[in-house]
């Protein structure tokens, strides 16, 4: 009987450890393809992901049977922390005041986001978990804007559309880096822009 026991314990140990091993390697994948993203490399193949993971290519297919389980589980593993940096904020004051507000903290959020954005718009066009993915995102932040500014809720659709597509990341990334504008001064211009259809 003792014996028994001290098998089963061994047998249980040698399973979590291989369990651990795996979490371990997931999220070694995982957090290479976060880390070449954040680092510009928008578009990273299984073999750099594998190579910075410190594991062979076969391992990472038994992880992640495609790239799309992958991003998959790199969304599940940053969705909370990424809308966390959209929501809350001082949402009280003026109208002017909270359209101020609102773009300070879109603006924050698109610097922290924007090559993880720019690497899903790049790659989206092969990936429908992306595509739905951004998707999702994208009526996030109108919902989201929508609480920020109740008065949307009095615009025609024209003009509605004209605030989504005003506050959207593709304007941001617009102003940031086609037309070399700073950070201040892009958040100027959206606010500017905000402001005349608002108020």
């Amino acid at each position: 009987m003792r014996k028994r026991v001290v098998s089963s314990r061994k047998k249980t140990a040698v399973a979590d450890g291989r369990r651990q091993r795996t979490e371990r390697s997931r999220k070694a994948i995982i957090d290479a393809a976060l880390a070449y993203m954040e680092e510009g490399v928008l578009v990273p193949t299984a073999q750099q992901l594998a190579d910075r993971a410190g594991i062979g290519i076969r391992s990472f297919f038994r992880h992640f049977e495609d790239m799309e389980a992958l991003f998959q589980a790199v969304d599940d593993s940053i969705r909370d922390s990424y809308e966390s940096l959209f929501l809350g904020g001082d949402r009280a004051g003026t109208l002017e005041e909270r359209i101020e507000h609102a773009v300070e903290r879109h603006a924050d959020a698109y610097e922290a986001v924007s090559n993880i954005v720019r690497s899903t718009l790049a790659q989206s066009w092969r990936y429908e978990i992306l595509r739905r993915n951004y998707a999702r995102n994208q009526r996030g932040l109108r919902k989201d804007l929508n609480d920020w500014l109740p008065e949307l809720n009095t615009l025609a659709a024209p003009e509605r559309e004209a605030v989504d597509a005003i506050a959207s990341f593709d304007m941001w990334h617009r102003l940031r880096y086609h037309q070399g504008l700073g950070k201040t001064a892009s958040s100027q211009v959206i606010a500017d822009l905000l402001k005349r259809l608002l108020l």
